[in-house]
């Protein structure tokens, strides 16, 4: 497996989000129940996303993908957990998958309630999100010092943004098993940001090219 592999793999993608912008379907999606029964017994997804739980990014429609498609995990703020890793490593061993896509979304709820905690740090009512908000804070909290704070809607896209590239970063070099497949070419880590309002899945951290 080659970087070829993970092109083709990321081209799919785009190639289905610009249906799903177009508000049209892909004859494979559309037909992939048939396949249900084949994919009883066996499945060979092409892609592994690790996106946001948000109910406004399902990759499966963003990407106008189809049963056996996507390996998917989702966990609020997209963050990189170990259970999420753990994931990533099975899916790409098991079924040597060549591209993972870290994917946050504008609007995020996390990374705002990672924002709130950042100024109202003894707000208690934030204790019950500490598990992903602590995840989220050291990849945004910098940003909060900057000519940013000035500017909220763009502080936060630079937050998805800071996010995404950490989690991406996570994959690459928090993993043993993840890490020997990206030196030995086996495996390619993309981070991504899906923008709500327009449907755009734009791959601004470490897409392949020819």
């Amino acid at each position: 497996m080659n970087t070829d592999s993970s092109i083709a793999a990321l081209t799919r993608l785009q190639e289905g989000n610009k249906r799903f912008i177009a508000n049209v379907r892909g004859i494979d999606a559309l037909l992939s129940q048939q396949r249900r029964v084949e994919l009883a017994t066996r499945q060979q997804p092409f892609a592994i996303v690790l996106g946001c739980s948000d109910s406004r990014a399902p990759a499966e429609i963003l990407f106008d993908q189809g049963l056996g498609d996507l390996f998917v995990i989702r966990i609020a703020g997209n963050i990189v957990a170990p259970s999420g890793i753990a994931s990533v490593e099975f899916a790409a061993q098991r079924f040597g998958i060549p591209l993972v896509v870290l994917m946050g979304h504008t609007g995020c709820g996390a990374i705002e309630a990672a924002l709130e905690s950042i100024s109202r740090p003894d707000d208690e009512s934030l204790n019950n999100l500490r598990s992903i908000v602590d995840r989220v804070k050291p990849a945004i909290e910098p940003l909060t010092m900057t000519e940013l704070a000035r500017d909220p809607v763009a502080l936060r896209r630079q937050c998805v943004r800071a996010n995404v590239r950490a989690g991406a970063n996570h994959l690459r070099h928090g993993s043993p098993v993840l890490e020997r497949l990206v030196l030995d070419g086996r495996l390619t880590v993309v981070g991504a940001e899906y923008d709500l309002e327009s449907g755009l899945v734009d791959f601004f951290d470490g897409a392949p090219t020819r």
